[in-house]
């Protein structure tokens, strides 16, 4: 398997090649091309030997992290090696990152891709914690040996964390597992906070890695809403 990132910068994307006998899975929708040898199926997040109840509950999740409850898979039907591209909904860069024998958690809707023998699941991060992150209360974990396609708004940066780092809310991509964060206000109090326009942060501590994007897509959000025309009806 070959995971090239095909396309830098703005419109980042990426090159999958898999040979016979070798899978990648990715987010609902990311295809943008594929070989002709390339049998594409969907299916679900849910685990395996996992019953109906169970599936239910992973979809469950998935909506709350950002993600489709369903995956397209890819895997080479001719004996041949075949290739995939893939590229997020958004504008922004893509990452490939090595899983194995790091564990790496992402943050909501920053999972694209990975390698058919990463185990994908879901880690709820406590109702305080989303309620005030523009991350959401799931994010999702990626683990074993293999590929990880992740994606962000803007650029993509790889900070090696040493006792601690804060990363402004809305900006975080990913982290390795192990590394402990909390949110707190960005300045002494609420007002300088919100003046300043920051507001809240996320205060992480440990060992490990954090990937963050340069941009907060709600922030461009909320300054292209009001110039928007009102709705009809």
């Amino acid at each position: 398997m070959n995971v090239k990132i095909d396309t830098e910068g703005a419109f980042g994307s990426a090159l999958v090649t898999l040979e016979s006998g070798e899978k990648f899975v990715s987010e609902a929708g990311a295809m943008y091309r594929a070989s002709p040898n390339m049998e594409i199926s969907v299916e679900s997040r849910k685990k395996k030997d996992e019953g109906m109840w169970g599936a239910l509950k992973s979809g469950i999740k998935a909506m709350f992290a950002g993600e489709s409850f369903f995956l397209s898979s890819y895997t080479p039907n001719d004996g041949q090696a075949g290739e995939v591209g893939l590229a997020p909904t958004h504008q922004g860069e893509v990452l490939s990152v090595k899983v194995g024998p790091e564990v790496w958690i992402c943050s909501g809707g920053s999972y694209l891709g990975s390698s058919g023998s990463i185990t994908l699941d879901t880690q709820y991060q406590g109702l305080s914690k989303g309620m005030f992150s523009k991350e959401g209360l799931v994010f999702v974990q990626a683990a074993g040996e293999g590929d990880l396609l992740v994606n962000g708004f803007g650029r993509i940066s790889s900070v090696d964390v040493s006792g601690g780092i804060t990363i402004d809310n809305g900006h975080l991509i990913a982290f390795t597992e192990g590394l402990e964060y909390t949110i707190s206000k960005a300045g002494s109090g609420w007002i300088s906070s919100m003046m300043s326009g920051e507001g809240l942060v996320m205060n992480f501590r440990g060992q490990g890695k954090v990937l963050v994007q340069s941009h907060d897509p709600s922030r461009l959000g909320g300054a292209l809403g009001p110039l928007l025309p009102p709705r009809e009806g």
